[in-house]
């Protein structure tokens, strides 16, 4: 087996169609040793946030000196990007060969595994031969049912901002996304909550005190954001003064108080992680595609908001880094996604739109998506391509600014588009 015939397999089986719950991964792991049951995790759930704050958690866990497993999703430029330790995406050999590993125990079963429960194993697999002290385990979707949840109880668990999205799997109210989320919860395992939502607050609280699991709620008071430029952010949490930060969306150091608590949590239950490794944590941290500045001047941005609950924090980030300025806006939406809301947020800080498809089979066409924005009185014209539309939005922007946002299904497109445009 190769690179390329190892991805086609992991991506052969869709979850679409197959009954939600933990028992083929369950029977999987069991197969293959149960790796999980060797590793200590720090589990993150949320609708918004919880890649960048996952992202965070592993940046000052490294900085502390620990051996770090991450596993996120989805990936910008390379799948291998998903399973990571200290930082450094699995080698192509790794992954064909975990492939073979995992590959016959799959067909061995009855019920065959879905893609993400075959990535599952194949991280819980790779944590373990690289003997990582924790791993920073990112959930896919929801929380009780997800195949990350096969875990033992965490070191920590951690519950990012909610919202309203995969309402369709998780809804319909906030409280029921609320519950699934909740589900990551186990008993006598500290918990860190976002909070700030009541409904949602109470569901996790509730099944906090059912579990016997101890609950933080991130306490936002304690968070002063003293700048915000295009060179970063500087903000005072809880006692750290000065933190930098270089993500630049405006609402990161909200995600990074929700960092630095369960950072906290994990050091009053043993773990050796000092306020200089997470200032050297934070100040280094990495997390592609969500609010990036892929050129500075004219500006050209990456954002991966997804739902209208991001996008509604990435309009605020807009007008606080670029006041009074209007933007070409490069988009691509899935169809499950609140389109409607998503742009109604960015068309008062809109010069005009740029609709492409993103390479998903849930991305809205093209000009399905132009004419929508055109509905909603907005400027629009889609493009065939990437590279196309890239083009297209720089040139209607004529020295402003540029903003691709909708998805993160297009970012490395984009990002290869850009590099490209500039280099001609």
């Amino acid at each position: 087996m190769n690179y390329d015939q190892a991805l086609a397999y992991i991506h052969a089986v869709h979850w679409q169609g197959h009954k939600p719950g933990l028992e083929r991964i369950r029977i999987l792991l069991d197969a293959l040793g149960r790796p999980e049951q060797q590793l200590s995790f720090v589990h993150v759930a949320g609708t918004n946030g919880k890649g960048s704050t996952a992202a965070m958690l592993d940046s000052c866990l490294r900085a502390a000196g620990y051996k770090v497993g991450l596993f996120t999703s989805p990936y910008i430029n390379r799948f291998n990007e998903r399973i990571q330790v200290d930082g450094v995406p699995i080698p192509d050999q790794d992954l064909v060969r975990l492939v073979e590993q995992v590959q016959p125990a799959a067909a061995a079963m009855a019920d065959v595994p879905t893609e993400f429960e075959i990535i599952t194993a194949l991280g819980m697999l790779y944590f373990a031969q690289q003997h990582c002290d924790i791993v920073v385990l990112e959930v896919g979707l929801g929380g009780a049912l997800d195949s990350t949840n096969i875990i033992p109880p965490p070191a920590c668990a951690v519950i990012t901002a909610l919202g309203m999205d995969h309402v369709k799997e998780l809804g319909p109210t906030l409280a029921d996304i609320a519950a699934a989320k909740a589900g990551i919860i186990k008993p006598g395992s500290p918990v860190v909550s976002y909070g700030g939502a009541p409904e949602a607050d109470k569901v996790i609280a509730d099944t906090a005190r059912a579990q016997g699991a101890p609950l933080t709620v991130v306490d936002f008071n304690r968070l002063h954001l003293r700048s915000v430029t295009l060179d970063g952010l500087v903000f005072d949490f809880d006692g750290l003064e000065g933190l930098t930060l270089p993500l630049l969306a405006s609402y990161q150091p909200k995600n990074a108080a929700v960092a630095i608590t369960a950072l906290r949590v994990l050091r009053s239950r043993g773990w050796n992680i000092s306020d200089q490794a997470i200032r050297q944590g934070l100040a280094q941290v990495r997390w592609p595609g969500r609010f990036e500045l892929l050129r500075r001047d004219p500006p050209f941005l990456l954002d991966g908001s997804h739902n209208a609950h991001g996008m509604r924090a990435t309009v605020a980030s807009l007008r606080e880094q670029f006041p009074g300025q209007t933007f070409v806006f490069l988009v691509s939406i899935m169809a499950d996604k609140d389109s409607d809301e998503m742009l109604r947020l960015l068309l008062p800080l809109a010069k005009s739109f740029v609709t492409v498809t993103a390479p998903s089979p849930r991305a809205i066409p093209a000009p399905d998506l132009a004419a929508q924005i055109t509905a909603l009185g907005g400027i629009a014209e889609p493009a065939d391509s990437i590279p196309a539309a890239v083009a297209r939005a720089d040139a209607l922007a004529g020295g402003g600014p540029v903003a691709a946002l909708g998805t993160l299904y297009f970012s490395g497109d984009v990002r290869r588009a850009l590099t490209f445009l500039e280099e001609k």
